[in-house]
This record gives C-alpha cells, sequence and structure tokens, in this order.
C-alpha cells in the first residue's frame, strides 16, 4: 500500500478495509472551495487504486457538515469570465458545471460503496454530494436545505437529478422550489438517511461498524451490487434482468463462494482477496 497524497481539504485514513475521508476545514464551515473541487476526485481515485479499502466513509469536522459551495469558485475570471462574448461565456459555463458535476459523480463511479455520516448543516452543494453518496445516516441535529434556490439560482451539481430517486418527487419539488431545511426525522422517514443517532461519535461508531460488514464481504460480490443498483435505477427492469446476465456470466467463479461455505463450516471469518487496482492504462 502505498502513503496516501496530502489533502488540502481532507484527512484519509485508512484501516481494516475502511477508508475514512473526514473533511477538515472546520474553520471554514468546510464550504467546498476550488481546493475540494479538484481534491475529491482525486482522492476517491487514490484510494481505490493505492489502498486496500473495501468502502469509503465520508465524515466532517466542526459544527457543520459543510456549507456548501463557496462562491470563490465562481469569482475566479480564469475559471469563469464574466465580459466577452456571450456564447462563449454561456459554453464555458457550461463545461464548468459539467467538471463540477463529475467531481461528485465519482463518488458513483468508484466500486467501492460510499457512506456519508453527516452532522450539523449539510447545505447547498454538500447535499449534492451526499446524494451520490450509497447511503446516508445522520445525526439528531443535523438538517439538508438545497440552498441554491434561496440565492437565486438552480441548483445544477446533481440534487435536482439524485434526489427524487431518493424520495417522493412532490416532496423533492417542495424543498427545491422553498429552499426550506429539512431535518433529521423527516429524512428517516422519507428514507433519504439510513438512521438517526444521538451524537457525532455514535453516528462514527455506528457507521463504521456497517462499514466493517461490508468490508467483510466478497469485494467482488459488493461491487457487484453497487454496479447493478446504480444500473438499474437509470434503465428498465428488462434492460437491467439482462444486464445483471450478462454481468454474471462474466463475473461469477465460484472461488469467493466456496470460501464463504468452507469459512462457515469451520466457523471462521472468510478471508477474500482484493479487487485489482484502478491503474492508469499501462501504468505498472
Amino acid at each position: 500500500m502505498s502513503a496516501l497524497e496530502n489533502y488540502e481539504s481532507f484527512n484519509v485514513e485508512v484501516k481494516n478495509h475502511i477508508a475514512h475521508v473526514q473533511f477538515s476545514r472546520p474553520e471554514a464551515l468546510n464550504s467546498m472551495n476550488k481546493a475540494f473541487w479538484l481534491e475529491l476526485p482525486r482522492c476517491v481515485q487514490e484510494i481505490e487504486a493505492s489502498t486496500d479499502a473495501r468502502v469509503i466513509v465520508i465524515s466532517s469536522t466542526g459544527k457543520h457538515f459543510s456549507a456548501g459551495m463557496d462562491l470563490g469558485v465562481f469569482s475566479d475570471p480564469k475559471s469563469v469570465p464574466m465580459s466577452g462574448d456571450p456564447g462563449r461565456m454561456a459554453e464555458n459555463l457550461r463545461r464548468v458545471v459539467l467538471q463540477l458535476q463529475d467531481t461528485l459523480t465519482s463518488l458513483e463511479k468508484v466500486r467501492l460503496p460510499v457512506l456519508a455520516a453527516v452532522h450539523g448543516g449539510c447545505i447547498g452543494g454538500a447535499l449534492d454530494l451526499v446524494c451520490a453518496a450509497d447511503s446516508r445516516y445522520c445525526t439528531a441535529d443535523a438538517y439538508f436545505t438545497i440552498k441554491e434556490t434561496e440565492l437565486g439560482m438552480t441548483a445544477d451539481v446533481g440534487t435536482l437529478q439524485r434526489l427524487p430517486k431518493l424520495m417522493p418527487e412532490g416532496v423533492v419539488r417542495e424543498l427545491a422550489y422553498t429552499g426550506r431545511k429539512f431535518g433529521s426525522e423527516e429524512a428517516h422517514r422519507l428514507g433519504f438517511v439510513n438512521s438517526v443517532y444521538e451524537t457525532q461519535e455514535a453516528m462514527l461508531d455506528g457507521v463504521m461498524a456497517i462499514a466493517a460488514q461490508i468490508a467483510a464481504n466478497s469485494p467482488l460480490a459488493v461491487t457487484g451490487c453497487k454496479e447493478m443498483i446504480n444500473f438499474s435505477r437509470d434503465h428498465s427492469v428488462e434492460d437491467s434482468l439482462r444486464y445483471m446476465a450478462t454481468w454474471q456470466s462474466g463475473m461469477f467463479r465460484p472461488t469467493d463462494m466456496m470460501k464463504s461455505f468452507q469459512a462457515k463450516a469451520q466457523k471462521q471469518t472468510p478471508a477474500y482477496d482484493d479487487l485489482f487496482p484502478v491503474k492508469d492504462l499501462f501504468e505498472n
């Protein structure tokens, strides 16, 4: 396992096949500045390529999970020119938004399940981020808001596309149109979060226990689950069943199943091989 890069926005620890990514800018309410948007996909890719992690847990520090997008991201004229030909300005802005979207989509594309542990405020762009996670957990004091509406813009990096797949559409429309906060009880009742914990410490203990259960399973079986669920969300049942059959015919081998049976017979914990690391093309 190689040493992980030092990140400005995160602290990363990999232990017992669990990668814990913790936002590390509490003095700035963990706002999503330019470094954050560049570092998140790189961090996820590094975990996948250079560690033995089988699951990623994302949590935060300080009073709030994240205050969302740092407006400085859009104030840099090099990234988002505010003068010149309107058509070219529009093309550039579209490309910037697509790049921001890709940053959060990295949580969906990574083979590993991603669990988001939220405390305090999860605001604006931070809600976009946790919508891209596989599962969400929160503290009793947590709240979520599609803040962009109150600021005079339409949320544009994933909430409006993913949240209707996670909660009733009528509720999502209300939340989007009003920008109001919705708290932990409502989020849990509507199925957006899996569990609510009284404290951040209890939440991290609980989420780490769930992560440990995931990490104990065959990583090939787990990544297959993620691939199939993501595909099924965006395709018909028939197409998804056909893809499942194709996946199974190519990926299923009895090795892990036999290890599972043997371990249970011997009352031991099965030891599964890691997946091959994801590398850049032709990288040694």
